[in-house]
């Protein structure tokens, strides 16, 4: 199953993400490559907070999606940190998140190829094992 996810709706998210944080300190924010980039790059104009290169101590750590959490768990036990992404497969337990989605929902961003939706799904469940 293919949903497209659109800017109106990524505005939305970022803004609920901003209220979540902006009463919260950071040290900077870090989007993890590649699906982390666009949303920290909006959270780092709404919020005011600088974009960092890489994660640190009391950083905001921003991603897409968490589907197995290989990515997300290389940085969880970064002191102060707080972690966010749009969509979470899973009930999130340790991170944030805007959305559930179903395990077999593959999300296409809007700042991705759509054309290439449907192979860039495919080489991800053949790189992961999620058959």
């Amino acid at each position: 199953m293919i949903s497209y996810y659109t800017w109106s709706e990524f505005d939305k998210s970022v803004e609920h993400i901003a209220n979540k944080c902006e009463f919260l300190e950071f040290s900077g924010i870090y989007g993890i490559p590649r699906g982390g980039l666009c949303l920290a790059v909006a959270l780092s104009h709404k919020l005011k907070i600088k974009l960092i290169s890489e994660p640190k101590k009391d950083s905001l750590i921003v991603d897409d999606v968490y589907e197995t959490g290989m990515t997300l768990n290389n940085f969880k036990n970064i002191e102060g940190a707080m972690f966010f992404v749009l969509f979470s497969k899973i009930k999130p337990t340790w991170w944030n998140t805007v959305h559930i989605s179903k395990k077999k929902q593959w999300i296409v961003f809007p700042w991705e190829d759509t054309l290439n939706s449907v192979c860039d799904r495919n080489d991800y469940i053949k790189k992961r094992g999620l058959s």
